[in-house]
């Protein structure tokens, strides 16, 4: 069999290995360590900042066999041994990642653990509510994948009471500028038209705040209540606990892990 070669590749991808059943895939051993989600972990690879025994890696289907080195940017990555899942409850001003360059808080200043965790999704800076962090890198890129039809129910002040028309042309989907919402479940507080609950399943970038500019309203405060299923009763602002086994369990079988 005549072999093909990429003439513009600058890195050589290291196949010289036989790929076998055996061992993990390269992206979930990185997830596993905690580095990063694995969708995140395909990213790392292909951009070369992978090395398996010393080897630049760049082809996706490698397999980490038990003794192999790995290392991204010359770091070196090793499965995390016990797996680690938390529920924060998000305060304001704080930004969903691990570290950032401006020197802004983040959730890690807000969680003290000694594992290395990383967000299931994005809350924007001043969103409120429902984070859950973990360095389980197949449940977190499960939890994150459209696929999976995950519910994420906030609750968004508006700067004006929302139309009963507006919310009906919501529910059915939305057409904005960057992308098409789903249909939607959404209500109204009865006692202010300008609080709305509203359930979604993909968990697309600003996805709430688009949503309604369509229409012309500003989310004044948003605070995500729920995340599939998981909420922060007993949590104060800024508090975290350990999820329960049995939220573990029911965060699997909402993914097909289990």
């Amino acid at each position: 069999m005549r072999k093909t070669v990429n003439k513009h590749s600058k890195i050589k991808s290291s196949n010289s290995e036989k790929e076998t059943n055996s061992g993990i895939r390269l992206n979930k051993y990185i997830a596993d360590s905690g580095f990063c989600s694995r969708r995140q972990a395909d990213e790392i690879i292909k951009s070369g900042r992978v090395k398996v025994n010393n080897v630049i890696e760049t082809n996706l289907a490698r397999r980490v066999q038990p003794g192999d080195n790995v290392q991204i940017d010359s770091n070196p990555i090793k499965q995390s041994v016990k797996l680690e899942y938390i529920l924060l409850n998000k305060p304001k001003d704080t930004i969903t990642t691990v570290r950032d360059e401006k020197h802004r808080k983040t959730i890690m200043d807000v969680v003290k653990t000694k594992f290395r965790l990383f967000p299931v999704g994005r809350l924007d800076r001043n969103t409120t509510g429902v984070l859950i962090l973990t360095n389980d890198g197949e449940l977190a890129n499960r939890l994150m994948h459209p696929k999976y039809q995950v519910e994420r129910v906030y609750l968004a002040g508006l700067d004006k009471p929302l139309k009963f028309t507006d919310a009906e042309r919501i529910s059915k989907g939305v057409t904005t500028e960057d992308f098409k919402s789903s249909p939607c479940e959404i209500f109204i507080d009865p006692a202010d038209h300008s609080l709305v609950y509203i359930t979604l399943k993909e968990g697309k970038n600003r996805e709430v705040k688009k949503i309604f500019e369509t229409f012309g309203y500003k989310v004044k405060k948003l605070d995500r209540k729920s995340f599939a299923g998981i909420t922060t009763a007993g949590l104060a602002r800024g508090e975290f606990r350990r999820l329960t086994k049995q939220e573990v369990i029911h965060l699997k079988k909402a993914v097909k892990l289990i």
